[in-house]
């Protein structure tokens, strides 16, 4: 027998990455049709097909058996991956090339490609602004309620009911505000503004990275002051949001997520945190079933942040990638020619390999992280 949590998992984990990849690809979809290019197959998965349909103007739409992912095959397309087909792109008579992607203008292909990623944002934004323009938005007084002994709080000079006013001069509103200002800023100096007794005083803190359990018992590790606050009714106000307000509001949370996004990869390039904290599959799995057992909102919620994340990965400058097109199609723009078949073929199995080996390192930082290798080193040692 299946257990019920399992089921919550696999089913919310299906669910968000579902909704996901399908606007992701619908965002190429649309786009190319617009542009009158023939899409020859909208897939959400890879492998064997196990149902699908075909639509009036002949788009195979399937689902298929490895739910990781998706992609739009364009006439003229070699693979999955929007690769030309150079032979059959020679033989191709007028009125295929007047349907084919690769015949298509330049800016054209750059706008198919763009729409993928930009769907996501997208999204994302439609998903945060619902969220806020629903349930409001509740504010965390940002007061600290206790110092740890020998924390980094109590060497920059924190005492019980300070409130946190800003932080490398960003307006703390919300104590969340507070933690997702420190999370990544291990070992970084911050001059913290903070109101004491009716007055402003600055003090200057470097949080340390620490490991810590978080409620659903994942082993994390992030920068921490060492201030304690109290879960207090009286200090949370919940706010009524209007549609332009939760518009903002949403925005607001998408550059954060892309900000910091780009934090998080500046510090592990520059050795200040450690990369065996990204995740894969099996970690997206993890959170959608242990975010949907909270409430069907935090699981909405974190569909948003996962779409504004796969929208942002795929612009990356990297071959197989949407941003890899993008970079040739720039180059190509430069050079006013297309770029080298050979050059594109070499790049694109650079590409391939690249994205494997991320796949395969972040699927071991899973195993890791659950606990799997431990569990397995455990039976055959």
């Amino acid at each position: 027998m299946i257990s019920a949590s399992i089921l919550i998992y696999v089913g919310a984990f299906l669910s968000v990455l579902t909704v996901v990849v399908f606007f992701h690809e619908l965002g190429h979809f649309s786009i190319a049709r617009l542009c009158g290019v023939r899409v020859e197959t909208f897939s959400i998965g890879f492998g064997r097909e196990l149902f699908g349909w075909n639509d009036s103007k002949g788009t195979r739409w399937k689902i298929c058996l490895l739910p990781l992912g998706g992609y739009v095959k364009f006439w003229g397309d070699e693979s999955a991956a929007s690769t030309p087909d150079g032979e059959a792109l020679k033989k191709m008579t007028p009125a295929e090339q007047a349907v084919s992607f690769h015949h298509k203008s330049l800016p054209q292909k750059m706008a198919v490609v763009m729409a993928g990623p930009l769907a996501n944002f997208v999204l994302a934004l439609v998903i945060l602004t619902a969220l806020y323009t629903v349930l409001g938005r509740t504010v965390t007084v940002p007061r600290v309620d206790g110092v740890q002994p020998g924390s980094a709080a109590e060497q920059a000079g924190f005492k019980p009911g300070d409130i946190v006013r800003t932080i490398n001069g960003r307006v703390i509103e919300d104590f969340a505000d507070l933690q997702r200002n420190v999370m990544l800023a291990s070992g970084d100096s911050l001059l913290i503004e903070i109101s004491r007794d009716g007055q402003a005083l600055q003090l200057v803190a470097t949080p340390r990275l620490e490991e810590f359990t978080d409620p659903y018992g994942n082993v994390q590790r992030r920068g921490l002051l060492g201030i304690m606050h109290t879960a207090d009714a009286a200090d949370q106000v919940r706010h009524k949001v209007g549609p332009l307000s939760a518009f903002a509001l949403g925005a607001k949370e998408v550059y954060y997520i892309v900000d910091q996004t780009f934090v998080y990869i500046g510090r592990v390039f520059a050795g200040k945190e450690g990369a065996d904290q990204m995740g894969g599959p099996l970690r997206i799995a993890q959170i959608s079933g242990q975010v949907a057992q909270v409430s069907i909102a935090a699981l909405i919620h974190l569909t948003a942040v996962l779409s504004v994340s796969i929208g942002l990965i795929n612009l990356f400058p990297v071959p197989m990638l949407d941003g890899g097109h993008l970079m040739f199609y720039v180059i190509e723009a430069v050079i006013r020619r297309p770029v080298n078949p050979r050059v594109l073929d070499f790049s694109y199995r650079i590409g391939f390999a690249a994205v494997i080996s991320l796949m395969i390192f972040v699927t071991w930082n899973d195993l890791v992280n659950l606990h799997v290798v431990d569990f397995l080193t455990g039976l055959f040692s």
